[in-house]
């Protein structure tokens, strides 16, 4: 394979703007579907990157009914020819992760409580009682060089508790956003994200977001939500893709990012 090396991969986090991570699982889930290896998982990733993506993005989970341990592996040898990309893996660090983790030495590593078979996340952590359980995980993961970043519902009271856990950011869990985007109901989930997210920082966490993001709903999001530092999106981005290829997705949804004016950290304007 010849990755398609681009200088500007990973501009974002230089320039401090809100990066897009491509979550390339259904990729994976559709190469699965048949035993001839395409499409390849590795390939449409550096597509990604080479359109204007921040990093990659993996939920590898017990079943590799999507992304196989081996992708993770493939896929971290593809980024060490982007130095300024990111690499993400997600997933249950009490479901068989951290062995991946611990091998990949990614970037950033989100922990999700999703449960073994789930079909998608569908909820953040309750610290009150996973807590205890996660802090020794999270030093860990921190003594490797991975940022930690818990995937949390938009609760401003649960930050500071992600915080004494040590975590470094937290993914805002946006699913309940993205079904009222459009609806009366649009403005209050927002405000209830914009606390949380105010929170967040206010309790020196940084803050990514993601779950059913997607063209229509993105930059609505930036706007109103405090500081995002990063999103993560994958269904919406490869349905997509499909239609208009991978480059020119990626790079919509950059322009999405860019109209927002979201600078990551700051307040939006």
């Amino acid at each position: 394979m010849n990755p398609l090396v681009a200088p500007e991969a990973g501009a974002a986090h230089a320039a401090g703007r809100t990066a897009l991570s491509v979550n390339v699982n259904r990729v994976a889930l559709l190469r699965n579907s048949r035993p001839v290896g395409l499409p390849d998982v590795c390939r449409l990733a550096a597509l990604a990157l080479q359109g204007g993506a921040d990093g990659i993005t993996v939920h590898p989970r017990p079943d590799e009914r999507h992304i196989r341990a081996q992708d993770v592996h493939d896929l971290r040898a593809l980024l060490a020819q982007w130095p300024q990309a990111e690499f993400n893996i997600e997933g249950n660090p009490f479901h068989n992760l951290m062995p991946l983790v611990r091998a990949a030495r990614p970037q950033q590593c989100t922990l999700v409580p999703d449960a073994v078979g789930q079909a998608t996340s569908d909820h953040g952590w309750d610290l009150q009682a996973a807590g205890t359980q996660l802090a020794p995980l999270v030093a860990e993961l921190r003594a490797l060089g991975v940022r930690v970043s818990l995937f949390m519902d938009p609760v401003p009271e649960a930050m500071a508790a992600a915080r004494a856990i040590g975590a470094d950011r937290v993914e805002l869990y946006t699913e309940s956003y993205a079904q009222a985007h459009g609806t009366p109901a649009q403005a209050g989930r927002l405000a209830a994200y914009a606390a949380a997210a105010r929170a967040a920082l206010a309790a020196g966490l940084g803050v990514n977001a993601g779950h059913d993001l997607n063209r229509a709903n993105l930059a609505d999001f930036l706007r109103a939500v405090p500081g995002v530092a990063e999103v993560s999106i994958g269904h919406a981005l490869i349905a997509d893709a499909l239609e208009f290829g991978m480059q020119e997705t990626v790079r919509a949804y950059r322009r999405c990012i860019d109209a927002a004016c979201v600078p990551a950290g700051g307040a939006a304007r």
